[in-house]
């Protein structure tokens, strides 16, 4: 088993569930979209640039995507705290993942990296 599938097994329910669904919706993007792990997260690359990250907070244990280049998202839902440059998506395990919503911020974060 690799590290990044022990990531997501390592996880409890519902997280489990929620961020293998992320995983597999990331993935499916584009087919220059890869996995790899950076600071012990699942790192998604389109290419060999990351683009975005999987991640759980550790105060709400809420699952969230991270954009690398979160700056130039714009989205109700996105939330910079207090990083200039990235910007986080939380997806509520227990509700049902806000595909559209997710797709077009992936489809986004991808074309920043098109040129």
């Amino acid at each position: 088993m690799s590290l990044n599938d022990q990531f997501y097994l390592d996880k409890e329910e519902p997280n489990r569930s929620c961020l293998l669904s992320l995983r597999e919706l990331i993935l499916e993007q584009h087919e220059l979209v890869n996995e790899t792990r950076k600071y012990g997260m699942p790192c998604f690359c389109y290419g060999k640039k990351m683009f975005c990250y999987l991640w759980v907070d550790k105060k709400t244990t809420e699952p969230y995507i991270l954009f690398v280049e979160g700056k130039h998202l714009e989205h109700p839902q996105l939330e910079s705290g207090s990083r200039a440059r990235m910007k986080i998506f939380r997806v509520p395990a227990q509700k049902d993942i806000p595909l559209e919503s997710i797709t077009a911020l992936l489809q986004k974060a991808i074309s920043l990296y098109q040129h």
